[in-house]
């Protein structure tokens, strides 16, 4: 498979390794204000880039016909208009916050327990993320998903960064020096607090979660997610 790299950064390299050591070929590593020689040639891409150039790298995929995953973050209130330009090429596009199989299945505990606690509202829930100093969005994409999750099976109306109202669920976002990504989800009563957490040891969870994306989306067309990937 021929792979085009939108995005070489730390994660652009991580999933090169992986892809490589998979037998894949890659035909385009495009940096920050390089041009998209050798798109042409890919069977896919796999986007990892800045908030600021992912709409752009993602619309050139699909107006040129490649199939394209993408895992920036921070750009999504244009998510709606490019998954119809998808339906519209008959194109092929996978968007996740986090691709890491650990944090897919901690996606899938999340709805697990949001449903569960739904009847126990002396529970207030939080949630809490930790990512490396050059994380440039916050809160991070995952935190978002989780905390849409909850918001749909729960009475919080929306999510707020910091400081919640009542109805709000509050996210606190921190930034440390050398964290791939932390995620806790909190239940707090007067009496106890219940916690899920995942813990990213290094960026290669998210490198072969993105790689076996694109593998999977080679022949397809539509919108999908992790969840049709990992067959959640």
């Amino acid at each position: 498979m021929k792979i085009a790299l939108l995005g070489y950064g730390k994660m652009g390299k991580a999933i090169e390794k992986i892809a490589e050591e998979r037998g894949h070929e890659i035909v385009l590593r495009k940096a920050s204000g390089d041009g998209f020689d050798g798109l042409d040639q890919a069977d896919v891409a796999i986007e990892f880039s800045v908030p600021s150039a992912a709409v752009g790298n993602i619309t050139t995929c699909l107006e040129k016909g490649v199939p394209v995953v993408s895992g920036t973050t921070g750009w999504l209130e244009d998510y709606e208009r490019l998954a119809a330009m998808c339906r519209e090429k008959d194109g092929a596009f996978i968007y996740g916050s986090n691709f890491s199989l650990g944090v897919n299945l901690f996606f899938s505990l999340n709805e697990y327990l949001a449903k569960m606690m739904r009847n126990f509202p002396q529970y207030k829930i939080s949630l809490e993320e930790i990512h490396h100093t050059q994380k440039l969005d916050a809160p991070s994409g995952t935190a978002i998903s989780l905390a849409k999750t909850i918001i749909d099976n729960s009475d919080y109306s929306s999510w707020a960064l910091g400081n919640a109202k009542d109805d709000e669920l509050m996210i606190d976002a921190k930034r440390i020096e050398n964290v791939p990504g932390t995620h806790s989800v909190f239940y707090t009563s007067e009496i106890d607090t219940i916690e899920i957490k995942h813990t990213a040891h290094s960026r290669t969870g998210f490198a072969v979660g993105a790689v076996m994306a694109a593998e999977w989306l080679v022949g397809r067309t539509g919108v999908f997610s992790m969840k049709d990937v990992l067959k959640l």
